[in-house]
């Protein structure tokens, strides 16, 4: 199970989402030292300590993170992060 789970709808066409993921997929290299990998419309990331997924369906981003123990103390930040990241790149919700 997730220890972080976050979907957005969005307005984008499938091809300026999977650029919008692509953004964030970027900043979380350059941030946190990640590896991504597309399968299909699936983005996985992962690094010591962390793992999860952006995956894009219709109108809809979810994005699953699971943090191993010693991340559960900084789950609340992460997930902070995430949601003003997805805001920007897939629009705030309405």
């Amino acid at each position: 199970m997730a220890d972080i789970s976050i979907r957005r709808t969005h307005q984008l066409a499938p091809e300026a989402a999977r650029d919008a993921a692509q953004q964030l997929a970027d900043r979380m290299v350059n941030e946190f030292e990640m590896q991504t990998e597309w399968q299909g419309d699936v983005l996985s990331f992962q690094r010591s300590g962390v793992s999860g997924t952006l995956a894009l369906q219709g109108q809809e981003a979810q994005v699953d993170v699971t943090l191993d123990f010693l991340f559960k103390a900084f789950a609340s930040t992460l997930e902070e992060k995430i949601v003003r990241n997805m805001d920007r790149v897939f629009g705030a919700a309405a």
